[in-house]
């Protein structure tokens, strides 16, 4: 028995020691764990909170999504894309959201916002329809949006029985700006809202925070958010192709005539 009891005593007190030891490093574990949260947060990957109907039904109030903030290191934005960008200092919330009451709530709020529990004050999520040099004018005979003449079929994404567009523009984006507009057009106060900003409601390009690319939360809407079809069309690259060069083409056409007549002159003066 006594041997017995010399084997079970320091047993229970490694046991003990073990578990004082835990609850001693937990609190270091969880800061490392929020430190290295945040850093991936800054830099790769953040989620972020769905507060409004703007993009409805493609993404739904309380839905979360996971946004790329390093995929325009690597490629340009594309038309189609689902961009998180800032608004601060220039467009309204398009849900109020009630300013914290006291410096421990704006810390919550703060760390909410980082992890997506809850909505950003100024940040928006939108579809890119529009790039720097597109001419995007609502609308055909048909009713549709045309992006450089060319009609965009958008029934695949738009909020059902939604108009493409309620209110009648034409915008020629201007450099380093883009033109975004919600998936449930009659209640987004999207670049259509904002004709009268500077840029003509096209936001910067450096107001991007990423790509929306996945549904995260809740578990059941889980989802890729893919660029729709009618931004593949082969007439949409090609009228792109067209504006993008046709500056290059007007000056190769005004240069051929001034070199042959340069040619012309030099011969005559040789002749003679």
């Amino acid at each position: 028995m006594d041997v017995v009891a010399e084997d079970t005593k320091p047993a229970a007190k490694d046991g003990k020691d073990k578990k004082g030891s835990f609850w001693r490093e937990l609190p270091v574990l969880v800061v490392v764990a929020l430190v290295l949260a945040l850093i991936i947060k800054s830099f790769v990957v953040q989620a972020f909170y769905i507060p409004s109907e703007s993009m409805e039904n493609t993404l739904l109030v309380n839905d979360r999504v996971l946004v790329n903030k390093l995929v325009y290191h690597t490629r340009d934005i594309e038309r189609g894309d689902i961009v998180v960008f800032s608004g601060v200092d220039s467009w309204a919330q398009e849900v109020e959201i009630p300013e914290p009451s006291n410096p421990v709530a704006g810390f919550f709020r703060w760390v909410g916002t980082a992890f997506g529990v809850v909505p950003g004050e100024k940040d928006y999520i939108k579809r890119v329809i529009g790039l720097p040099g597109d001419t995007v004018k609502c609308c055909d005979a048909k009713g549709r949006i045309t992006v450089n003449g060319v009609p965009l079929e958008e029934k695949a994404y738009l909020y059902p029985d939604d108009q493409p567009s309620q209110k009648f523009f034409e915008i020629k984006v201007e450099k380093d700006r883009l033109w975004v507009m919600g998936d449930h057009r009659s209640v987004s106060l999207d670049s259509r809202s904002h004709q009268g900003d500077p840029g003509g409601g096209a936001i910067p390009k450096d107001k991007v925070v990423g790509r929306a690319f996945v549904i995260v939360w809740p578990f059941s809407r889980a989802a890729s958010l893919p660029i729709p079809d009618t931004f593949g069309q082969s007439a949409l690259k090609a009228a792109a192709l067209a504006g993008g060069a046709s500056p290059l083409l007007l000056g190769f056409a005004g240069a051929v005539p001034l070199v042959a007549l340069r040619r012309r002159l030099s011969r005559r003066r040789v002749s003679r």
